[in-house]
């Protein structure tokens, strides 16, 4: 129910903002990367204006991505370091051997008394 909530109140909005703004935007603009020389034909791109913004938007949001992945990479490896501890104590548990229960620790026969002599 949540995620039908997030689909209605955030992507639907979102997506029909996405539309009008590629239909806004779909003139011819030119795209060069020779600043000395713009009108140079092999280092210049013409496409639709919504084009260069949706790779813009894209471009961001995987740099974002990478920035984040890269710098929360000292969790992800102490969360393994933590996991590789737990797997090694829980090998060491499952191999170790059952230690005899003393009466005083209580054992699951209840307490062991001597018998009444009579």
């Amino acid at each position: 129910m949540f995620n039908r909530f997030i689909l209605i109140a955030i992507f639907v909005p979102l997506a029909i903002i996405l539309i009008a703004l590629a239909v806004a935007n779909r003139e011819l603009v030119a795209f060069t990367l020779d600043p000395f020389n713009p009108g140079n034909p092999k280092l210049t791109l013409t496409l639709p204006l919504f084009i260069f913004l949706f790779l813009a938007l894209a471009i961001g949001m995987i740099v974002g991505s990478l920035a984040t992945w890269v710098k929360q990479g000292r969790y992800r490896k102490l969360a393994r370091q933590r996991g590789v501890e737990a797997e090694n104590l829980r090998q060491a548990v499952s191999r170790a051997p059952a230690a005899p229960q003393s009466p005083a620790h209580g054992s699951a026969q209840g307490s062991a008394l001597p018998k009444p002599t009579a």
